[in-house]
C-alpha cells in the first residue's frame, strides 16, 4: 500500500461491519481497500469526505455464475424451455458474432450487474463454434473499463449435446440424423491452445479481471479435454468452473455414460479441487456433496435460472451442512431473464422453505447474505472480498435509508435479504472508485450501448433465422427424450 495515496473517509452511514452487525461507523478507505473503521463521524485530518448519512452501507454483492453472452439473447428463450431444449437452440441465440459483439453483450451484463448491486463475477462466455483470442480478450476488455471485478473463463466444450446424452441422435428421423451429426465442435487441443494463448497475452492489469476456464457441462466434455482443463488450471493457477448436474437428465446420461455420478467421474479423473466449482449442482446426492466437500471444491445457486428452465430446487441445505464452499449467481440474462443478484440471494434464502416444515433447515438471511458475497468471492478465488472490514476491498454498496423497504427499520439485514431488488440502491463503489451514482452508470455510455445492442440483436436474429428453424423442429424431440429417459430411470 502506498503511503502517498489519497484516503477517503465514508461517514454518516449504518455499516453491515464484518457481515454480522450494523454499526454507525465511518470507513477510510486507501489504495481500493479499507484501511480503518472508524467510530462515529470523525476521521484524520486531510481526507476526502463522502457524506454517507442516511445510507445503508453494504459489501458488494458477487455473482458466482452468469454468462455474459446471454445479454445479447434476452428474450429469445421460449417460455416452455427446459436446459436441454435450450442447449438444442443455442447456436441460434449465439451464432454469427464477432468479437465486437462479445464486448458489447459484456459491457450490457456488466451495466445491468453495477446497477443492481454486483461488484464482481464468474463469467463464463461462449463463442461459437469455439473461442478466439480477440473474444477473450474482448471480454476481459469490457470487464476492466466498466470497473468490475470478474473472473473471464470461456465457456468451451468438445461434444454437441447430439454427442453428448447417449441415444438422443437414434431418437430423430435418418435425414434429420445426419445433419444433427455433422454439427460439431473444434479438436480440444486447439480449443485448449487459443485458451492458454489468450491467457498468456492478457490483455488488462490482473488486479480486477483474470482468466479462468470454463469446461461447459463434463457430458459435452471428453475425458481427455477435462483432464487437461484441470490440468491447465493447476498450471497456470485458475478457477475452473463447469455446470455441475443442473438436471436430472444430466445425471441420468452420466449413469449411462459412466456408470456413476457426474461427481464421481469428475473426481476419478482429477478435476476436483480447491479451484474447481460446479454451477447449479440441483440433483447432486449426498455422497456427492461429501466428496465435494472433500476436495473443497464450491458450488453456485441460481436459483433464477433453475425456476426459469424447471430444472429444480438445488439441496442448499445438504450442501452447507456438508461442508461444501457455496455460492450465489444469477446465471444469464437469457435463461433467468436479468442479473439481478438481490432476486437471486432472496430465493436462495426463501427457497429452501418451500419443502421444509422444520425451520432448523431453513437457509437464514445471513447465511444466504453470506453465500452473495464471500461465499461467491472465494469461489472466483478473490481475497478480502465480500466483507466490510479492515484490509478488505473498497466493495460497497449505499441503499437509501428512507426508501420503502427500510421504512420502518428494525432488522437491517433481514429487510435487505428479503426485501431489496436493488430499487434502492443509490450508489456503488468498486476497489475505491465510484462506479453508479445519480441513477448512472459512470463506467460506460448505457445510451450509446442500448443503440449498439438493438442493432445488433437485429442483424444476429436474421443471420442466424435458418438456424433458429432448425433448432425449433429439433426441440420436440430433445424434450421427448429426455422426458422418457428420465421416466425410465426413475422406474428402474
Amino acid at each position: 500500500m502506498s503511503m502517498n495515496a489519497p484516503r477517503t473517509l465514508i461517514s454518516g452511514g449504518l455499516v453491515l461491519v464484518d457481515n454480522a452487525r450494523f454499526a454507525p461507523v465511518s470507513l477510510l478507505i486507501q489504495d481500493g481497500r479499507i484501511t480503518e473503521l472508524v467510530d462515529g463521524d470523525d476521521g484524520p485530518e486531510g481526507v476526502q469526505v463522502i457524506d454517507a448519512t442516511g445510507r445503508i452501507i453494504i459489501p458488494g454483492l458477487v455473482n458466482g455464475h452468469t454468462h455474459s453472452h446471454g445479454a445479447l439473447g434476452r428474450g429469445g428463450v421460449p417460455d416452455d424451455a427446459t436446459l436441454e431444449t435450450f442447449l438444442a437452440g443455442s447456436p441460434a441465440l449465439n451464432g454469427q458474432r464477432s468479437a465486437d459483439d462479445l464486448r458489447l453483450s459484456a459491457e450490457l451484463s456488466a451495466a445491468e450487474m453495477i446497477r443492481k448491486g454486483c461488484t464482481a463475477c464468474f463469467d463464463l462466455s461462449v463463442e461459437l463454434p469455439g473461442p478466439s483470442v480477440a473474444g477473450i480478450h474482448a471480454v476481459a476488455e469490457a470487464y476492466h473499463a466498466a470497473g468490475m471485478r470478474a473472473v473471464v473463463a470461456p465457456m468451451i466444450s468438445d461434444r454437441t449435446i447430439y454427442q453428448a446424452l447417449p441415444g438422443l441422435l437414434a431418437a430423430f428421423p435418418p435425414d434429420t440424423r445426419s445433419a444433427l451429426a455433422a454439427m460439431t465442435l473444434p479438436p480440444w487441443r486447439e480449443t485448449l491452445a487459443i485458451c492458454k494463448a489468450a491467457f498468456d497475452a492478457w490483455p488488462v492489469p490482473m488486479d480486477r479481471v483474470r482468466p479462468g476456464i470454463g469446461p461447459a457441462i463434463p457430458l459435452h466434455c471428453s475425458d481427455d479435454f477435462l483432464t487437461a482443463c484441470a490440468q491447465l488450471a493447476e498450471a497456470s493457477d485458475l478457477r475452473l468452473q463447469t455446470h455441475l448436474a443442473e438436471t436430472r437428465m444430466q445425471q441420468v446420461a452420466a449413469m449411462q455414460r459412466y456408470g456413476t455420478t457426474l461427481t464421481a467421474h469428475l473426481d476419478s479423473l482429477g478435476v476436483l479441487s480447491a479451484r474447481f466449482s460446479g454451477a447449479h449442482g440441483v440433483w447432486l446426492s449426498a455422497d456427492e456433496a461429501a466428496c465435494l466437500a472433500g476436495q473443497g471444491a464450491g458450488i453456485v445457486h441460481n436459483p433464477l435460472s433453475n425456476l426459469r428452465l424447471g430444472s429444480g430446487t438445488a439441496p442448499l441445505r445438504a450442501l452447507a451442512d456438508a461442508g461444501v464452499t457455496l455460492g450465489v449467481g444469477t446465471d444469464a440474462s437469457n435463461t433467468s431473464d436479468g442479473q439481478n443478484m438481490f432476486e437471486a440471494l432472496r430465493l436462495a434464502c426463501t427457497l429452501s422453505r418451500a419443502k421444509a416444515d422444520d425451520p432448523g433447515t431453513w437457509i437464514t438471511a445471513l447465511e444466504a447474505f453470506r453465500m452473495a458475497t464471500e461465499g461467491s468471492a472465494r469461489i472466483l478465488g478473490l481475497t478480502r472480498v465480500g466483507r466490510i472490514a479492515p484490509g478488505w476491498a473498497a466493495d460497497l454498496l449505499f441503499l437509501d435509508r428512507d426508501y420503502c423497504h427500510y421504512v420502518p427499520l428494525r432488522d437491517v439485514l433481514t429487510q435487505v435479504v428479503f426485501a431489496e431488488n436493488g430499487a434502492a440502491l443509490r450508489e456503488v463503489m468498486i476497489a475505491g472508485r465510484m462506479v453508479f451514482s445519480d441513477n448512472r452508470v459512470l463506467t460506460l455510455d448505457e445510451a450509446a450501448l442500448a443503440s449498439r445492442a438493438r442493432a445488433a440483436a437485429a442483424w444476429l436474429d436474421a443471420a442466424n433465422t435458418e438456424t433458429r428453424v432448425m433448432a425449433e423442429a429439433a426441440a420436440t424431440i430433445v424434450r421427448s427424450f429426455c422426458h422418457a429417459a428420465c421416466t425410465s430411470a426413475s422406474r428402474s
